[in-house]
């Protein structure tokens, strides 16, 4: 392993493209592959555009996964068997739960290769930034080797224990992301069917022990009617959905959780998927 890796990018989506460009930025050599290759194209510029899982991961250090969910993960590592370098880490920074994270394990076992569970807390901007908070989880013996990705894709990097525990870390993180959306979105529809301004409710929070950045980001988004994705409602709620599913299996009943799912799901339903998921107040 060099001390400047090769890097093949799996998904150049909302996340993968900013992640895609600030690992170039930081003099990685990179390949980059999409399953929709226009999605890949505009990162011709920094990378190596590819149009087969084969050709990214051949040769390649660190194979990079940002796909949608745990199947779109297994299916795209099942086209690299075969082409993986023999000492090739696979980093996946997918957000797919619990049993989505021990069946990839297991996958990487069968392709023999090291296996790093590393989802990230933020969206678009912070992605593009270089920003994202990164919750690793892997076997020390690896750590080093991927720390010149990670360092280049975050502004800080949590190291949580062995694969597996940086995935539930981030569904922990995601049911308080997900509460407190939900949340603005209810208290500003109640404050409209109250008979008030429903500007008035962040007005009333701003700057004070119940505010936060995002409740004014989001809750500005909501009533400006902004909802160009940063985290699309659909992968909300596939994530809640792994939320409660994780929950379950731990023993432990989550009263807001299915509620939220719900909410998000009418919204998707009512054709708001590809929006972000603070469009879950156009169903308020």
């Amino acid at each position: 392993m060099t001390d400047q890796p090769t890097v093949a990018l799996l998904g150049t989506g909302t996340m993968g493209a900013g992640m895609a460009r600030n690992i170039a930025a930081a003099g990685l050599s990179l390949r980059v592959w999409n399953r929709t290759p226009a999605r890949a194209e505009p990162l011709a510029d920094v990378a190596e555009v590819v149009s087969t899982v084969a050709e990214a991961v051949q040769g390649a250090d660190i194979v990079l996964t940002m796909l949608f969910d745990a199947d779109s993960v297994a299916e795209t590592m099942e086209e690299a068997r075969g082409h993986l370098a023999a000492d090739a880490v696979w980093l996946q920074q997918s957000t797919v739960g619990l049993a989505g994270t021990d069946r990839l394990a297991e996958l990487a076992d069968d392709l023999e290769v090291a296996f790093v569970d590393a989802p990230v807390l933020g969206t678009k901007k912070p992605a593009e930034d270089g920003a994202l908070v990164v919750l690793a989880s892997a076997p020390e013996s690896v750590r080093d080797r991927v720390a010149p990705v990670l360092d280049a894709i975050g502004s800080r990097t949590l190291w949580v224990g062995e694969a597996g525990a940086g995935s539930r870390l981030k569904l922990a993180a995601n049911a308080w992301v997900f509460t407190v959306v939900e949340g603005v979105a209810e208290s500003l529809a109640l404050t409209r069917e109250l008979g008030l301004d429903p500007r008035l409710f962040l007005e009333a929070v701003r700057g004070g022990a119940l505010d936060a950045p995002y409740v004014q980001l989001k809750g500005g988004a909501m009533l400006d009617g902004s909802f160009d994705p940063a985290f699309a409602l659909d992968g909300a709620l596939k994530d809640a959905g792994l939320i409660i599913e994780a929950g379950k299996a731990a023993g432990l009943d989550l009263g807001v959780l299915p509620g939220i799912r719900a909410h998000f799901a009418r919204a998707v339903d009512a054709g708001h998927g590809d929006l972000d998921m603070a469009a879950t107040y156009l169903e308020h």
